[in-house]
């Protein structure tokens, strides 16, 4: 920590070297300045961008006279000729249409008009971010065309494209100065909590579908880029703070604080360096979904309630098996047995509120030094280091808090004109991250046991029925009985037992996450265009190891870190034909994981500029992309209460063991014990399909025979790599002053991966419709007495469909300046997927992506002297929600973003007032967490 105190000084106390600089002043037409414009010396390296109030000063290495290119984003450019250092390069560019001229470089790892890239590209850059009406410019990402946010928590979103959408997208990829920003364990990105500052940022490129040709695996739904500002073009101090608050019923109203602040110098032409350091804090969306997880329109009063923000519910156990437990002890009379009915009831649970302090906040700190050894971008070597930790809530199978979390990375890279090489490595600390679930469950059990607990449900509702009372009063009055002394929210034992259980990792006694996984990653690239001529090819790799290491609370790397690698290769070929109007672009990249066969994926694109001025723009795509199963598919063992989630690795099946009670005498008997010890190989090869046994449950009290027909030996092979072929047509231009964009995509899934529910008794051996009137030896009557007697272990598998799933697309993009200086925007995606259920019944293909979205924009940001405004509206239809915790419906919602912003050049700084969800009623986005609420902010921006 010394040694960034001390770099952080450096920047503070740094003087600046002697050294030749002109400056100046871009403004528009109306002689309004124009913010982030590039100025560049002609023929050298030396470039540097303009303040919010459209100065700029740049320091020479070229002596005079010279020439200046001044460019921006929606302008014409101009250059300018300096003869003498005291000369004020005052320069007025005019308003221009270009936004499909904007240069990209992720569609083909090359600097590219968007208007030429080969598949369909978004863009964000400075000025997009100054005029977004979002409280953040990664929730701004939410407005662009084919985005789709998912918000888990206030500090936690998570983007997808072109469906199958998660909280834990592990198809889609984020890349911050090249280096991926996904968690190790994990495996998927943890929205912008290790991510970018807004005052940092130069660009975001936003590349939705399959990208697997040219970025690898993970690459498989979308990939999104954010690429910082260089020391040498941006130097100088800027600073950002915002106030606000958020306003949720369920919550209240409460502050919210984001602040921060970036320091860059340039020491001299060959070393620059930065440092960026931002806060946020806020009160979380409170999640109080309080409808039953598993049955629509149970809620509390039923006996066996399990709610969706409700934990330690979850433990549940069939009345008449306790019965038959406690009569086998001589605790009540067998004839008691009768008295009981033959369901589950379950344990008494706590409210989600009551399991967290509700606190969401994000901590960013990041510096990088810049050497140019020979005083130019021809080469240049960056060491950047970046940490990230906070609070926010994570859900997957379950509701993580995740609390003290902490991320760091740490690059060396070099960079020319033409190559990179780049390494680095990215860790991560669990801190004092719990599970919620298990945090209800293990405070219960600190009061009371599990069996204890529901033998005296059991004895009082005997004695309520004996007593004549009717079921349901008897029910009530049996939990009352059992939750006598019950630990209560607020009360110093509920407060005792909660900092216990949430500092131990066992999930037999708490609830603690524990994390210290690893990443090592390097990947390099080179461009052979100034080498070969007939046509512009390129050659890459990369290289990953992952180092697993949770202790064997959520992998199975109890005795050790488990480490497996990947490595890919690829190269691209890009030609233009018909006097450069048709660009031909083909790559193929080969891809090898430890645990699977190589993968090739190739890509082969055409693009055709059309009209006399090549402003209509054809493109058509086709590519094949691939994913490998992540850590969790492969290596977890997690035990969420309701099940345990095991990978399918090979040897994690064999590492995975668990020793469970049996209950009842005969149960004993037939598993030759009191408890069996299985293994993962149980769950693969010893068991029913949960769905079958749903069904079997269902009908075993009045017809066993026809309700054993219904069981379904589990049947299934080991997860492998997921398959897609990827079709995309699309069409650009600009026509009579409107922007236009419109893109069609249709993918085929091949072994598309998923999860499998099954049930795995604890004794017998299954089989497809077990004859229930066999006798006790008969395998598959044994596991007809193991189900019914809740003699059994639920998993939650991680395989691949043999049915085909296919998925379809369209998106019209369009924007236009309708009257001076306003701008309207507005986009349109379809979404759709195809695939036969009742081909695979068990099998979940999470789609859950709407299938019709429309976002508006309405702004102008010179409508007055150094004021402008912008409003931002998105309206997106119903749609089915799957996941591993909870299935249901995420209703429609219409949201309203707005701002206004004041410049003050004199103080060099811009005023902001905004507000998200203006108005609006209430909206999910992910279903079991909080509802998205209004928040409102001012912000004050202090720029160079």
């Amino acid at each position: 920590m010394r040694v960034y105190l001390l770099f952080l000084s450096l920047f503070f106390c740094s003087i600046t070297f002697a050294q030749n600089s002109i400056s100046g002043t871009v403004t528009d037409g109306n002689n309004q300045p124009i913010p982030g414009a590039n100025i560049k010396v002609v023929g050298d390296a030396a470039t540097t961008v303009s303040d919010i109030d459209g100065k700029f000063t740049l320091s020479l290495t070229k002596t005079l006279p010279l020439t200046l290119e001044i460019t921006s984003v929606g302008f014409g450019s101009q250059k300018v000729n300096v003869k003498s250092s005291n000369q004020k390069v005052n320069v007025k560019l005019t308003d221009e249409e270009t936004k499909l001229n904007e240069v990209v470089v992720s569609a083909s790892r090359t600097p590219e008009r968007v208007l030429e890239s080969p598949v369909t590209i978004e863009r964000m850059g400075i000025a997009e971010i100054k005029k977004s009406a979002s409280p953040s410019f990664y929730d701004g990402l939410e407005n662009l065309k084919e985005v789709q946010m998912n918000t888990s928590s206030l500090s936690f979103k998570s983007i997808n494209t072109r469906g199958f959408a998660t909280v834990a997208n592990t198809r889609f990829m984020q890349l911050v100065d090249g280096m991926d920003n996904s968690s190790p364990l994990l495996n998927f990105v943890l929205g912008n909590m290790i991510g970018v500052s807004e005052i940092d940022v130069q660009s975001v490129e936003l590349l939705p579908g399959a990208s697997s040709a040219l970025y690898g695996a993970n690459a498989f739904n979308g990939i999104l880029f954010m690429n910082s500002k260089s020391p040498f073009t941006s130097p100088g101090i800027t600073a950002y703070a915002k106030y606000g608050q958020t306003s949720q019923k369920a919550a209240g109203s409460n502050d919210y604080i984001d602040y921060g602040i970036r320091m860059a110098a340039v020491f001299s032409p060959k070393l620059a360096g930065k440092v960026n350091f931002t806060y946020m804090r806020g009160t979380d969306w409170y999640a109080t979904n309080y409808d039953d997880k598993t049955v629509a329109g149970r809620d509390r009063s039923h006996v066996n309630y399990d709610g969706i923000n409700v934990y330690g519910d979850e433990v549940s156990t069939n009345l008449k098996g306790v019965g038959q437990s406690l009569a086998s002890l001589g605790l009540i009379p067998a004839g008691a047995v009768n008295l009981l009915p033959n369901y589950n009831v379950s344990r008494t649970g706590y409210n989600e509120v009551d399991l967290t302090d509700n606190k969401a906040s994000n901590t960013k700190i990041d510096f990088s030094l810049h050497y140019r050894p020979f005083g130019n971008e021809n080469v240049e070597v960056i060491w950047q280091s970046k940490f990230g930790f906070g609070n926010a809530v994570y859900q997957g199978a379950n509701r993580y808090y995740l609390n003290n979390f902490f991320m760091q990375q740490h690059k060396l890279e070099i960079k020319g004109k033409n190559f990179f090489v780049r390494g680095y490595t990215t860790t991560e600390d669990g801190g004092k991250s719990y599970d919620m679930l298990f945090t209800g469950i293990n405070i219960n059990r600190k009061w009371k046991d599990d069996k204890t607990w529901f033998g005296q449900y059991a004895g009082a509702y005997i004695q309520s029925t004996l007593a004549g009372m009717t079921p349901e009063n008897a029910h009530i009055i049996a939990r009352n009985t059992a939750d006598t002394g019950r630990f209560l929210p607020g009360s110093a034992e509920f407060k005792n037992a909660f900092n216990q259980v949430t500092t131990e990792a066992s999930v037999l006694t708490g609830s603690k996450l524990v994390d210290n996984s690893k990443i090592y990653h390097s990947d390099a690239n080179y461009n052979f265009k100034d080498l070969i001529k007939f046509a512009e090819i390129q050659v890459g790799g990369s290289y990953r190891l992952y180092e697993l290491n949770s202790h064997g609370r959520i992998y199975t790397d109890a005795n050790g870190p488990i480490n497996y690698n990947e490595y890919g290769a690829y190269t691209q070929l890009t030609k233009k034909f018909m006097d450069d109007r048709l660009k031909f672009t083909g790559s193929i990249r080969y891809d090898k994981s430890k645990n699977f066969d190589g993968n090739f994926s190739p890509r082969v694109s055409f693009v055709y500029s059309g009209g006399e001025s090549r402003k209509h723009n054809f493109r058509t795509s086709f590519q094949t992309g691939f994913r490998n199963p992540s850590t969790q598919d492969q290596y977890i063992g997690f035990n969420v209460g309701s099940a345990i989630l095991l990978g399918s690795a090979p040897d994690n099946l064999t590492r995975f063991s668990e020793t469970l009670p049996v209950s009842t005498a005969v149960g004993q008997a037939l598993a030759g014990g009191t408890s069996v010890t299985i293994t993962g190989l149980n769950a693969y090869n010893n068991s029913y399909t949960a769905s079958s046994v749903g069904a079997f449950s269902a009908l075993a009290g009045s017809n066993p025979i026809a309700a054993s027909a219904l069981l379904r030996k589990t049947n299934i092979n080991f997860v492998k790599p997921e398959q897609v072929k990827a079709f995309e047509v699309g069409y650009r231009s600009f026509i009579d002053g409107v922007s236009v964009d419109i893109n069609g995509y249709y993918n085929i899934y091949n072994d598309f991966i998923g999860n499998l529910n099954v049930v795995a008794p604890l004794y017998g051996k299954t089989q497809d419709a077990p004859n229930p009137l066999a006798g006790a030896a008969d395998g598959g009557a044994q596991t007809l007495h193991a189900l019914q007697t809740g003699n059994y272990r639920a998993f939650q598998l991680y395989t691949n469909t043999d049915v085909e799933i296919k998925s379809l697309g369209f998106g019209l993009g369009l924007s236009k300046k309708v009257y001076k200086d306003f701008e309207v925007g507005v986009n349109y995606n379809y979404a759709e997927f195809n695939f036969d259920q009742a081909k695979d019944p068990s099998f979940e293909a999470g789609f859950n992506t709407p299938k019709h979205r429309v976002k508006a924009s309405f702004g102008n940001e010179k409508l007055l002297p150094n004021f402008g405004f912008n409003v931002s509206a998105r309206w997106n239809s119903e749609y089915l929600w799957q996941s591993s915790m909870v299935d249901g419906m995420v209703d429609a919602a219409t949201v309203v973003d707005a701002q206004i912003n004041y410049n003050l050049p004199k103080l060099k700084s811009t005023l902001k007032i905004g507000a998200a969800n203006i108005g609006g009623k209430e909206y999910a986005q992910v279903l079991g967490a909080g509802l998205i609420g209004q928040q409102y902010f001012a912000s004050w921006t202090i720029n160079p």
